[in-house]
């Protein structure tokens, strides 16, 4: 094709977007297919990547408690050996291994009584676990590992209405020598409380030292019941455990890893966010249609200057073109704005959720969980957009085929016989 038929081709597409008082009408409507499919790629792109966000955010706190890789025993308690643990330390992409005692006991205080899961860690591994260091809300971590303390959940803390610098009874069991079963009570000071904002974390878990659970529960000072492995890449703990368990070779062992502990939530995750884009799209394709009709009119209503092109010598060649490039400019049009508007309200989200929650009351009056859902996280995925622009550009050139294919079936005898 030459230079000078695509100059044609080009004339006569941007002759036909062109608002003329005969046209106007459908005109009115190709902008408005344009506004509409701005509007469902910016509201892919908004919503995709709040989803993420929040997606992120729930992972973040589930990783953050416990470790990617999870070792525990098959039967009974851990022996966490410093062989064990350096041979953990040299699996590559290891960033951290922290043994772990967990245990289930009563807690009471003030007459109130809660059941709890109390966590033996190293001092070290409390202030480097950011979840927990990084969302202390009263007290402080100084003295923890120095003296008989915990921290406990700031919701467990407000059911039991304990404050900080009181002493919190914690009742555990032990086993007599002659099989029976007593209780053991010890007095603990309750040194910080922190919020993860995940309720059965913050209702439930207090954090001790690791080498005072396991004197206080009478265990060696190797015993454990579990050896978090943090991971450089969370993404690679299914292929690192495997490696782990060929290295080790151990029948004792167990190791898991944080996708298949939280199958079923991840797997949710996972399925909502394909159900949110499939359904989103159908708002893109809606759009879609609009283009299709507002140039099948356009087709109509400009038969006769299509039969005065033909009797000239144009070629339907040239005809399918010049409607292909016009529909087809409307759908690209839309598409590159909505992305723009999308990736900028993405941008601005934490200030857009800031004066919405402010609008509506529910700034600091919802509590932690109303607080989340306020913050309006955003995680804008690369591929993510480019799957949306992707879809977006190829419903827009399926939806211009067809006017571009119906301008073929005008005759000129036909399209001049009421002109």
């Amino acid at each position: 094709m030459s230079d000078r038929a695509a100059a044609v081709e080009r004339w006569l597409a941007w002759r036909y977007l062109a608002t003329r008082q005969r046209e106007g009408f459908v005109s009115f409507i190709a902008i408005f297919s344009l506004i509409g499919v701005a509007l469902g790629v910016a509201t892919l792109i908004v919503v995709l990547s709040v989803m993420g966000g929040f997606r992120e955010q729930l992972l973040g706190r589930i990783i953050g408690m416990n470790g990617h890789i999870v070792v525990t025993a098959r039967e009974g308690m851990l022996k966490a050996t410093p062989d064990l643990l350096a041979k953990l330390q040299a699996l590559p992409g290891v960033t951290a291994v922290r043994p772990t005692l967990e245990r289930q006991a009563l807690v009471s205080v003030h007459g109130q009584t809660r059941g709890a899961s109390l966590r033996g860690v190293p001092r070290e591994d409390l202030l480097n676990r950011e979840i927990v260091s990084g969302n202390i809300i009263q007290g402080n971590l100084d003295d923890f590992g120095n003296k008989p303390g915990v921290v406990v959940g700031e919701r467990l803390r407000q059911s039991l209405m304990l404050r900080v610098g009181e002493m919190l009874t914690v009742v555990t069991h032990r086993l007599n020598e002659n099989g029976t079963i007593a209780p053991r009570y010890t007095d603990y000071e309750v040194l910080a409380t922190f919020l993860t904002r995940r309720y059965e974390f913050d209702s439930a878990l207090i954090f001790m030292p690791l080498a005072m659970l396991q004197e206080d529960l009478e265990y060696g000072p190797e015993t454990v019941s579990s050896i978090d492995v943090f991971l450089a890449d969370p993404a690679a703990a299914p292929r690192l455990a495997q490696e782990l368990r060929q290295s080790l070779g151990r029948d004792d062992l167990r190791i898991s890893h944080w996708l298949g502990l939280n199958a079923r939530f991840v797997g949710a995750l996972q399925v909502e966010r394909v159900m949110m884009f499939i359904i989103l799209t159908l708002i893109v394709v809606v759009a879609a249609m609009n283009v299709v009709a507002s140039f099948t009119m356009l087709v109509r209503v400009k038969r006769g200057s299509i039969a005065i092109l033909r009797t000239m010598g144009a070629t339907p060649r040239t005809i399918v073109r010049a409607f292909f490039m016009a529909a087809a400019a409307v759908g690209l049009a839309g598409t590159a704005i909505g992305t723009g508007l999308g990736l900028l309200v993405c941008a601005n989200m934490p200030s857009i959720g800031r004066l919405l929650s402010t609008i509506t009351g529910a700034a600091g009056s919802g509590g932690a969980e109303v607080d989340f859902i306020t913050s309006m996280p955003v995680r804008v995925q690369a591929v993510e957009v480019v799957s949306i622009v992707t879809v977006a550009i190829l419903l827009s050139l399926i939806a211009a085929a067809y006017p571009a294919w119906r301008s073929t079936r005008i005759e000129p005898v036909e399209g001049l016989r009421h002109e």
